[in-house]
């Protein structure tokens, strides 16, 4: 939409550092992704085979990372920040798409088209959840059993060769090709993995490739709901529309410090490590943090209850005395009334 938005100032030396990549964050934690994948992973298909009630903690736990943590990490590949070295940004990136059921083209437009028209009503394609809220959607969604099979028939369409309207209005022309390869690749591995389970009469397969998406979504679903869940739509001000969250360390792994969203919005070519350096630079323009993931939820909760009989109702941010408002007016209680 050709938006100006409101940026925090932010000197040019200290930004220049912010936005060094550097392989060895990076290449630590995607070792230790791809570790835990292979362990988990291998220790619940052995379990499998002697005892399947042992083996469920393993299952979930293999699922957050081969889901959940795949957002993260789809999300910081897909932007191109995350390492250095560009190929390896294109394995973990299409490693998580398979994953999540993403097609790798048409999912890096679409967030593309997300940073620069933020929660814009008509143009941002992943607005997750409209005014009012659909409560049935957010809990079939806990196992993906929305979005899932969204993208499921959105794999085999563009694998068919089809094409989706929405999808056309980001994706080139040019990329179309890519966007039918990359399904018909996709779509061949799950075949051959529900084959290989009917074959041996086992569910291991599946369960490693298919189906992390549905039983091991639910972390990205509460995460997800940070970032802009009943916050306010159709302004040019990130911290408005976009929510901080102070998280764990194991939570922050398995999200790439995406909880510092409000810093990400504003500065997306800031790779993920930098981020909380990132908030201490800028922070004194910024809403206060939500202190953690449960009181960020408890406060998004009510929130969403109140749209379903205020539509126009949402969260205001209010800014501390050291911050430059862009809309003054947008950060006063009486704004969200």
């Amino acid at each position: 939409a050709a938006a100006k938005w409101y940026h925090t100032d932010v000197d040019r030396l200290t930004m220049k550092a912010l936005m060094e990549r550097n392989d060895g964050p990076a290449t630590r934690d995607a070792i230790i992704w791809l570790g835990l994948l292979l362990c988990l992973g291998g220790m619940a298909a052995w379990l499998t085979t002697f005892n399947g009630w042992l083996s469920v903690p393993f299952w979930l736990a293999y699922g957050v990372f081969a889901a959940s943590a795949s957002d993260a990490r789809w999300h910081e590949c897909g932007h191109g920040t995350a390492f250095k070295t560009r190929w390896k940004n294109k394995v973990i990136y299409h490693i998580a798409s398979f994953y999540l059921f993403r097609n790798p083209v048409a999912w890096r437009r679409s967030h593309s088209r997300h940073h620069s028209d933020t929660i814009i009503v008509g143009r941002d394609p992943e607005i997750a959840y409209m005014r009012p809220p659909d409560f049935m959607r957010l809990l079939l969604n806990i196992v993906g059993l929305d979005d899932g099979p969204a993208q499921i028939r959105h794999m085999v369409k563009f694998a068919l060769g089809k094409r989706d309207a929405n999808v056309e209005t980001y994706v080139p022309e040019w990329e179309w090709s890519t966007v039918h390869r990359d399904a018909r690749i996709h779509l061949a591995i799950h075949a051959a993995s529900i084959g290989l389970s009917l074959a041996i009469w086992s569910p291991i397969p599946v369960l490693l490739t298919s189906l992390p998406r549905f039983y091991g979504g639910w972390h990205m679903l509460l995460t997800g709901l940070t970032q802009h869940a009943g916050l306010a739509d159709n302004v040019l001000d990130h911290r408005l529309n976009t929510r901080t969250v102070y998280m764990g360390v194991v939570n922050r792994f398995i999200y790439l410090n995406m909880n510092y969203h409000v810093e990400h919005h504003m500065f997306p070519n800031v790779p993920y490590h930098q981020l909380p350096a990132l908030h201490e630079a800028i922070k004194h323009d910024l809403p206060a943090p939500n202190p953690s993931l449960w009181a960020a939820l408890k406060e998004i909760w009510p929130a969403m209850k109140r749209q379903l009989r205020y539509e126009d109702y949402w969260i205001t941010r209010d800014l501390p005395p050291t911050a430059k408002p862009y809309r003054p007016e947008l950060h006063t209680a009486q704004a969200a009334e």
